[in-house]
């Protein structure tokens, strides 16, 4: 029963969707699309001052000193996604249209998830502070990375454009509220303890009206008339296969560094997952004026496969003992 209560889909994933349908059906027009455009710009600004004042910059400088397991976990995520990604280039356009593909791609380039990623690593039995770090530097580098490596991999590949106005935008409404966020920190840290609720609606109602206004603009642009159904049973069977490969190569790498059972959860977890939070508003900035409802469905398809899949694994793993010799305390940072 514990299995089917964690693997059960997550209510605001639900919600999200829920979102996406009721933009399909009630798309913003006019003035209306408007002042959501300008509402999602001010929200996608607070989002990320929130996350400037949570992460604290002295908890990521301690985790510096388990440098090992939190440099392969960011390698997982911004190497070796990236690199299943571009192969994954041989879908197209047989399989995936290039629309779907640029999704796929893009999946392979956002931050790993943190409440997610802890959570599970917790129910595993595994290092929570590790995951903890590991979680939280992958969120501070992917401010920066994640629109490097659009501009990389898809402006030269054809798949994205990304011109000088997406930069200053992603400097406007990415960079500079999450710098704000890191040096008002000491002033409302405090605050964001003690109410987590307000931070919470913030935090949560941001990405939905994200999802509502990409999926707006979506209709609006006639872009789903060109997907068929088989198309998106395409795009459920890559994010299983891709979530299938980075999996096995998480405990593949962990055991043969020699990293401890507790940090090898770690990576299972960290190494493995895509934080729906961070990419949805990085992809209404970076994919202005294209498709963002086509262009965000496998980021939104994979994040629900990952709970599903990960919350079983963290309930095995806490069921299994550890193997003798490999129960030694992990490194604490």
């Amino acid at each position: 029963m514990n299995v089917l209560r964690q693997a059960r889909p997550d209510g605001f994933v639900l919600g999200i969707f829920a979102v996406a349908g009721l933009a399909s059906i009630f798309p913003a027009t006019g003035t209306a699309e408007d002042v959501l455009g300008w509402a999602t710009k001010i929200a996608i600004g607070l989002l990320f001052l929130i996350y400037g004042a949570r992460l604290s910059p002295q908890e990521a400088w301690e985790g510096v000193k388990h440098w090992r397991l939190h440099s392969v976990v960011l390698a997982m995520t911004y190497v070796i996604f990236p690199l299943i990604g571009l192969a994954l280039r041989i879908l197209e356009p047989t399989i995936l249209t290039q629309d779907l593909y640029t999704g796929i791609l893009f999946l392979c380039l956002v931050p790993s998830t943190v409440q997610s990623s802890i959570a599970f690593t917790s129910i595993a039995k595994g290092n929570v502070a590790g995951a903890v770090v590991s979680a939280s530097f992958s969120n501070i580098v992917g401010v920066f990375v994640t629109p490097l490596l659009v501009i990389l991999l898809m402006n030269t590949s054809g798949d994205a454009h990304v011109d000088a106005s997406s930069i200053l935008d992603i400097v406007a409404q990415l960079l500079i509220p999450f710098l704000v966020g890191q040096l008002i920190r000491p002033l409302v840290t405090g605050w964001l303890s003690r109410h987590s609720k307000p931070t919470k609606i913030v935090d949560r109602g941001s990405i939905l009206l994200v999802v509502y206004a990409a999926f707006s603009e979506s209709m609006n642009q006639h872009v789903w008339s060109s997907v068929s159904v088989w198309r998106i049973v395409a795009v459920v069977a890559t994010c299983i296969v891709l979530l299938a490969i980075v999996l096995a190569l998480t405990s593949v790498i962990g055991r043969a560094l020699g990293f401890t059972r507790a940090d090898r959860i770690v990576l299972v977890f960290c190494g493995s997952k895509k934080s729906l939070a961070s990419g949805l508003p990085m992809a209404s900035v970076l994919f202005a004026g294209q498709p963002v409802g086509l262009i965000v469905l496998p980021l939104l398809l994979f994040h629900q496969i990952q709970l599903m899949v990960c919350a079983v694994l963290a309930q095995r793993y806490a069921r299994a003992s550890p193997v003798e010799g490999d129960a030694e305390p992990a490194p604490r940072g």
